[in-house]
């Protein structure tokens, strides 16, 4: 299984923001960063704001924030609300499913079950836990300079 890169990307951004507290991030910093369209992000950017994850700011001392704290923000739910098909198999849909033995199949709920425990692992970790061992690391990969001091811990 393989999420979107509007999923991923949307992570990204959370992953970014949490790796610089309090500090409002111009969303051309980012997508500089990580190497991606700065358009494509600003639908991200959009999405992420309806469901009340960033604080979008305009404007000279404009930028973004997280509207949470990192480890308010559950990772499972991210990609819940992100991924417009969750579905493994055809099956999985009922209104595009062609499979003649999608009545009787065994792999159905196999292929449920791993999507289930996919999501459960997903489910216990926050974006604070992503990046609890190694947002020094992190930081220097997309070359963003330390936090302030006192807030040296996301």
């Amino acid at each position: 299984m393989q999420i979107s890169s509007y999923t991923d990307y949307a992570l990204r951004i959370l992953i970014y923001l949490a790796l610089v507290p309090e500090q409002r991030v111009r969303l051309h910093d980012i997508a500089d960063a990580y190497g991606i369209s700065y358009n494509h992000l600003v639908k991200i950017v959009g999405a992420l704001h309806a469901h009340q994850l960033v604080d979008p700011k305009r404007g000279r001392s404009g930028g973004l924030t997280l509207s949470k704290a990192p480890a308010e923000i559950n990772v499972g739910y991210v990609v819940r609300e992100f991924e417009a098909n969750m579905n493994l198999l055809e099956c999985f849909d009922p209104a595009t499913n062609t499979c003649p033995i999608a009545p009787v199949c065994p792999a159905t709920g196999v292929f449920f079950e791993a999507r289930k425990a996919f999501m459960d692992v997903l489910d216990r970790y926050t974006i604070a836990d992503v990046i609890a061992n190694n947002a020094d690391g992190m930081r220097a990969l997309l070359k963003i300079s330390s936090p302030p001091v006192g807030q040296e811990k996301a």
